[in-house]
Parts: structure tokens; C-alpha cells; sequence
């Protein structure tokens, strides 16, 4: 039986019932990087800055990577983190289809994160080879490198669009995933543990739709354009996205899909919040996307585990890791358990979507 929609309010002076809105903020268990060298490829995109931010800000690493290929955003980035004041920070131009050059700015590094992917479906579904060689042969040599160079941990950032994918963009980052975690069997006992975090849309970030709504209302447009009145779609902030990667990696023992529990909402919704007095035209739902996004797929519901503020999709090959989360209090789910925006018992109103972006462009 599908679980009733939780109503989620900001507090009210009223006389309306206060919900507390279920914002995890995933910080346990903390991951310490004091010491640490850090390497993050894609490390100029939305997750990599504010994963600097929040790094610098908690911890004193040895060294903290930025691997990116473009040069105009590691410039733009030094001028908000100059080394004169962090010296600890090193910025490398390369690009994870280079395998020696990620090899080389891997050298002496305990953790890498790996952000660096093409993330625009439609831009995927028109480059397919270019999209195959940066998120599948990327992530080939991302594992490639770290074997060589004995790193401690690496984590991947991966998408709710690898569930179940339907565009290419999700069908090679749901290759990425498999790549990750079967590079676990190369590793050895003692070897790097490779691990993934899957969640669903970042509010805020480049390419969401969020900030897409907000200029065209700021614009002066008269609509915001709907694909379908029906879709849902996950919702995190940066904040949440960061703080469960260094969570996920403290945690991980190798092999695990980590998945948060996070609200979702209809895009409607989202409209109706950013643009309330302006008219909703329906354009239809573009090639290669879906009406609802699934974060765990009914048929991964025999590997998956449930920790209090998230799932773990654990390895097949990994029995070890299953009993281990099994004795921190986790709990299978039940056979045929999906996890899908559509049918996720939290479900953001109004005044919920209203602290979510208020805590997004915080």
C-alpha cells in the first residue's frame, strides 16, 4: 500500500498544526579531512565551489585539488580563493579522458571526488560520443588512476537519471556507477574503496530549473513554461549535496550506491511559488525525460538497506559490507521497494518549497 504524502510547513504563529520540515542535513557521520589531501575533478561546477567552501571552512586539508578543464572558471575561482591566503589549494588543468593527467594530480591524494561529467540530456542526446567518452571512459580512467596511486577513498557523484534511464545521459552514468563499483574487485582487500552517491535535482544549480523559473519572472515574462502538470521531480540543496558526500564517504566500505532521503515535489508547484501571478503554458515533455524520476528501482530493492536519513544500495558481492551496516541498526527494505519522486511519502507544499529555496540562495 502506497504510504500517504507527509504535508511539510514552516512554523506558524496561527493556529494551524507546526510540522518540523524533514531538511537532513546529512552531517553524520563527519568525514575528517584535516591533513587530508583532497582531489575533485569538475572542481569549478556548482558542487566543486561550494564543496571548497564547506571544506575550507571546517577543515585545514594538506592540499585541496581542483581538477577541471576549463580555464577561465580555476581563474575566476583563485580570485575568490587566492593562495596567498589558501595555500593549501592547487588548481590543475586536465580533463578525466586524460588518464596521465589524472594520474599525475592524483599523486599523494587520500580522498578524490568525482563531480566531472556532461549533465545536459538534450546536449548528450545530440554529442553521444562525446557524452560516452567524458562520463564512461572518464570514470574508466578516474578508477585507473586512483589504483595507481593508492588513494584512500573515491566517491562519485551520480544522478537519479541512472535509474532506470530512458536518455543517454543517465544510461552512461548508470555505466559510470557499475564501473565504481565493480572497480572494488580490482582494488583488493586493502586496495582503494570506490563508492557512488545518487540523488535528484539541486536547487540552485547550474542547469536547474529553478533558476531558469526565477529569470524569466525577474525578466518580466507573462508564462513559465510546464512540460507536463503532472511531473515530480527530487529536490537537495548544495549544502545537503556536499554534506552527504563527505558523510557517504566516511561511511562507505566499498561497493555502495548512497541515496538520500530528501523531499519531492510536483513542478507545478515550484511555478506557483516562483512565478504566482503568471500564467503556466504546457510544452510538453522533451525527448529523453521522464514524468517521474526513480532513485532505487524495485529490482535493486534486494541489495537496498535503510539507515535513518538515507539507502544503501549495497553490492552484490559484498556481504561483509552488509552485515556491517546491518550491525549499525540498518534494515532491509521490503521486496519490491522503489523509491520514486512520484510515490516519496515526504512531499513538499507551499511554505515547504519556500524554506527549501530560502536555504538554497541562503
Amino acid at each position: 500500500m502506497a504510504q500517504r504524502a507527509k504535508k511539510i510547513y514552516l512554523a506558524s504563529d496561527g493556529d494551524e498544526e507546526e510540522f518540523a520540515p524533514p531538511f537532513r542535513d546529512f552531517t553524520q557521520p563527519w568525514l575528517d579531512l584535516n591533513e587530508k589531501s583532497v582531489l575533485v575533478t569538475g572542481g569549478t561546477g556548482s558542487f566543486g565551489k561550494h564543496f571548497v567552501k564547506t571544506v575550507i571552512t571546517h577543515y585545514k586539508p594538506r592540499r585541496l585539488i581542483i581538477f577541471s578543464r576549463d580555464e577561465l572558471k580555476q581563474y575566476e575561482m583563485q580570485q575568490v580563493f587566492p593562495p596567498e591566503r589558501y595555500g593549501f589549494m592547487r588548481f590543475f588543468i586536465g580533463d578525466v579522458r586524460d588518464r596521465d593527467r589524472l594520474e599525475l594530480a592524483m599523486r599523494e591524494v587520500d580522498y578524490v571526488v568525482h563531480a566531472a561529467a556532461l549533465k545536459q540530456v538534450p546536449t548528450a542526446e545530440y554529442n553521444p560520443f562525446e557524452c560516452i567518452r567524458t562520463n564512461v571512459f572518464g570514470a574508466e580512467n578516474v578508477v585507473n588512476a586512483a589504483l595507481r596511486r593508492n588513494v584512500r577513498k573515491v566517491i562519485a557523484l551520480s544522478t537519479d537519471k541512472a535509474a532506470n534511464p530512458v536518455n543517454l545521459y543517465g544510461a552512461s552514468k548508470l555505466a559510470s556507477d557499475k564501473i565504481f563499483v565493480a572497480a572494488n574487485n580490482l582494488a583488493g582487500a586493502d586496495g582503494t574503496r570506490f563508492a557512488v552517491v545518487r540523488y535528484g535535482n539541486v536547487v540552485g544549480s547550474r542547469g536547474s530549473v529553478v533558476p531558469f523559473f526565477k529569470k524569466l519572472a525577474d525578466d518580466g515574462a507573462l508564462e513559465l513554461p510546464i512540460t507536463d502538470p503532472r511531473m515530480t521531480r527530487f529536490w537537495i540543496t548544495l549544502t545537503q549535496g556536499v554534506n552527504f558526500v563527505l558523510s557517504s564517504m566516511e561511511m562507505s566500505k566499498g561497493g555502495e550506491i548512497f541515496v538520500p532521503k530528501i523531499p519531492s515535489t510536483t513542478i507545478t508547484g515550484l511555478a506557483d511559488l516562483i512565478g504566482p501571478a503568471l500564467s503556466q503554458r504546457v510544452v510538453g515533455v522533451r525527448p529523453g525525460e521522464k514524468l517521474h524520476e526513480t532513485m532505487i528501482p524495485a529490482d535493486d530493492s534486494r541489495w537496498t538497506v535503510e539507515l535513518e536519513d538515507r539507502y544503501v544500495i549495497l553490492a552484490s558481492f559484498a556481504q561483509a559490507a552488509r552485515e556491517a551496516y546491518l550491525n549499525r541498526g540498518a534494515k532491509p527494505v521490503t521486496e519490491g521497494f522503489a523509491y520514486a519522486s512520484d510515490s516519496n511519502p515526504e512531499r513538499l507544499d507551499a511554505r515547504g518549497l519556500q524554506l527549501l529555496l530560502a536555504e538554497a540562495f541562503a
